[in-house]
């Protein structure tokens, strides 16, 4: 019985695969929270009878800015 090398693979080396998940999953990520912050502003504004959308501009904002700093986080780690 002769060895049989197996291929060990590096842990840090990521496949295209990996990357193409990750980058996906952070774009849903960003639709779907600047989706329910904007969701969640526009039915406080309709709740308060407001003629200027405030709190969807204001929460599609803080939702915008804060998955900017998501992205910059995973980038940064990469």
């Amino acid at each position: 019985m002769g060895l049989n090398p197996q291929k060990t693979s590096d842990p840090k080396k990521s496949s295209p695969t990996d990357s193409y998940l990750k980058y996906s999953s952070l774009a849903l990520q960003l639709l779907v929270t600047i989706g329910l912050f904007g969701w969640l502003g526009h039915m406080l504004d309709q709740y308060l009878n407001l003629q200027f959308p405030v709190f969807l501009l204001t929460f599609g904002l803080i939702a915008f800015a804060g998955m900017l700093y998501q992205i910059y986080r995973s980038i940064d780690k990469s």
